[in-house]
C-alpha cells in the first residue's frame, strides 16, 4: 500500500529505513519502543491513511496553513538571467516558511497516537515557530530546545515561539547551535517517551523520521509539479533549493525524482570549503559537498568530521543551515547522481538576499538566499546545467534574519547592499542598535 500522494512516486520508504549506505536506527535501547511506535504510526496513519489522517492533514494545511502556495514567475530575475525563473512561494505559508508542513503533520500525528506533550529543536527558529503554532492550533503543550547562540541571533523567532505559548529551553553546551539543540531534545525524549512526541525539524535522525518529514514536505513538489504543467505547460528543466538538514530540499525535489529534471541542492559554503583539521572546525556547512560517512543523531549519513572521525563545528551566516550533517536520503541521492550538490559562500548569499529584495520585492530567509546566490553564480559562467526553465523553492521569508543581515552587511562591502547611513546618523547601527533593542525589551 502507498501513501495518497499526488506526485510522481510513492511515499513508502525502504522497510529498514536504509538509503544505500545511509540511514538506519542508531539510538539507545531506551528509545527503541518510541521509534517502533512511531514507525507503526507512520505506516498506518501517514502511508495507509488510517482513520482519514491524511485527509485531515491536507484539510488543515489548506484551512490553517493557506495551501496551495503560489508558483510565481520572477520577471526581473528572468530578464537578468535570460531564462524563465519561477518561484515556489513557501514564504507565503502560514508562519513564513515551509516548516509548517512537517510541524503540523507531526503534531497532528502525535495527537492520533495519544501523546499529550510536544518537544522540538530549532536552529533558525522557523521550525520552533511552526511547531509552536501547530501545537497551539491543536491545543498541545510544547517545549522548544534552542542553542543560546541561535537564541541571540534569532530573537524575533524566540518571541514568536513564546507568543504562541510554547516554552523555550536554552541549550548552553558546545557552540549552542542546532547540533546541540537536537542532542538535548533527544535526551528529553529518551526520558519521556510514554507521553511525549519529538517533532524533529528536518529529514535527519533515525528511521522513520527522514521518511516521515520528507512525506509531509513532499506537498511542495506535488503542488509545484502540477502548477508547472498548468502554468508553463511543461515541467521545469531544473529545481533549485537550499540544503541544510534537507527538509525543504527533499520537499522541493520529491515529486520530480522520476522526471527528466535536474535537482540542485545549494549548501552553505561559509567562508571556505573543507575542514580546518588543526582547529577542528569547518568554516562551512557543506556536508553533501565535503562531508564523509559517519553517524550523527541516530542515522548514518554525510558529516563534517576531522581526521579522527570527530564531528566538527560548522558555520554559516544562516542559522538554519548551520548543521554538521544532512539527511541520509539526500546523501544517497547525491551518491547516485540524482542530486547535484553546490555551495554558495556567505558573501554571495548576502548579496542574493539584497538582490531578490530589490528586484522582486521578496525579502528571503538567509537560507533561501543561498539558492538565489547560485543563480548568480551560474550567470557568471562558472557552471550552467539549469536549462531554460528554473524553479527555485523560496523556503522562507527573511523577517527573522533582518538583524543578522543588518550587522553582517555593515561589516562587508556588498555591491547591491542599500546605503544605511540614515541608521548610522540615528545611532541605529552597532552599539546604538543594541542599546535601542535592549530598551525596548
Amino acid at each position: 500500500m502507498t501513501a495518497p500522494t499526488e506526485g510522481g512516486r510513492s511515499a513508502r520508504t525502504e522497510a529498514d529505513g536504509k538509503y544505500g549506505a545511509y540511514g538506519g536506527q542508531y539510538v539507545p535501547e531506551a528509545l527503541m519502543p518510541a521509534i517502533e511506535e512511531l514507525t507503526d504510526a507512520y505506516e498506518r496513519y501517514v502511508l495507509d491513511n488510517e482513520e482519514g489522517f491524511i485527509d485531515e492533514f491536507r484539510r488543515r494545511l489548506a484551512d490553517f496553513g493557506g495551501r496551495p502556495t503560489p508558483l510565481q514567475r520572477a520577471d526581473q530575475l528572468s530578464a537578468r538571467y535570460d531564462r524563465e525563473v519561477y518561484l515556489k512561494r513557501e514564504d507565503l505559508l502560514h508562519g513564513g516558511a515551509h516548516k509548517l508542513n512537517n510541524a503540523l503533520g507531526q503534531v497532528l500525528l502525535a495527537q492520533y497516537m495519544g501523546k499529550d506533550r510536544i518537544i522540538a529543536e530549532t536552529g533558525a527558529g522557523q521550525h520552533g515557530t511552526a511547531t509552536a503554532m501547530a501545537a497551539a492550533h491543536l491545543d498541545m503543550p510544547c517545549e522548544i530546545y534552542m542553542g543560546e547562540t541561535d537564541i541571540a541571533r534569532q530573537r524575533p523567532n524566540v518571541f514568536r515561539i513564546r507568543t504562541n505559548g510554547a516554552e523555550v529551553v536554552p541549550v548552553t553546551t558546545g557552540r549552542g547551535t542546532l547540533k546541540e539543540a537536537i542532542s538535548e531534545t533527544m535526551r528529553d525524549w529518551a526520558g519521556t517517551v510514554e507521553n511525549t512526541h519529538y517533532v524533529i525539524g528536518s529529514i535527519v535522525g533515525p528511521h522513520p523520521f527522514p521518511a516521515l518529514v520528507r512525506t509531509f514536505q513532499s506537498v511542495i513538489s506535488e503542488e509545484a509539479r502540477r502548477q508547472a504543467r498548468d502554468r508553463i505547460g511543461r515541467l521545469p528543466d531544473s529545481v533549485v533549493a537550499c540544503a541544510g538538514g534537507g527538509s525543504n530540499t527533499m520537499g522541493a525535489f520529491d515529486a520530480f525524482r522520476d522526471d527528466d529534471v535536474a535537482l540542485y541542492a545549494v549548501e552553505a559554503g561559509g567562508s571556505s570549503l573543507g575542514v580546518d583539521q588543526d582547529r577542528g572546525v569547518a568554516p562551512n556547512s557543506a556536508s553533501l559537498s565535503t562531508g564523509t560517512e559517519g553517524v550523527l543523531h541516530g542515522a548514518r549519513t554525510k558529516l563534517l568530521q576531522d581526521g579522527d572521525g570527530q564531528i566538527v563545528e560548522s558555520h554559516s551566516v544562516s542559522a538554519g543551515l548551520d548543521y554538521a550533517g544532512v539527511g541520509p536520503e539526500l546523501a544517497h541521492l547525491v551518491d547516485r547522481g540524482q542530486v547535484e550538490p553546490v555551495a554558495v559562500d556567505d558573501d554571495d548569499a548576502l548579496e542574493a538576499f539584497h538582490r531578490l529584495s530589490q528586484a522582486e520585492g521578496i525579502i528571503p530567509a538567509l537560507e533561501t538566499a543561498h539558492a538565489f546566490g547560485y543563480l548568480e553564480t551560474v550567470s557568471e559562467g562558472q557552471a550552467d546545467g539549469l536549462g531554460e526553465v528554473v524553479l527555485v523553492n523560496v523556503s522562507g521569508r527573511g523577517d527573522k534574519d533582518l538583524e543578522t543581515v543588518l550587522e553582517e552587511t555593515a561589516d562587508r562591502e556588498l555591491s547591491v547592499a542599500p546605503n544605511m547611513d540614515v541608521l548610522r546618523r540615528a545611532g541605529g547601527l552597532g552599539g546604538g542598535q543594541a542599546d535601542a533593542a535592549d530598551q525596548g525589551e
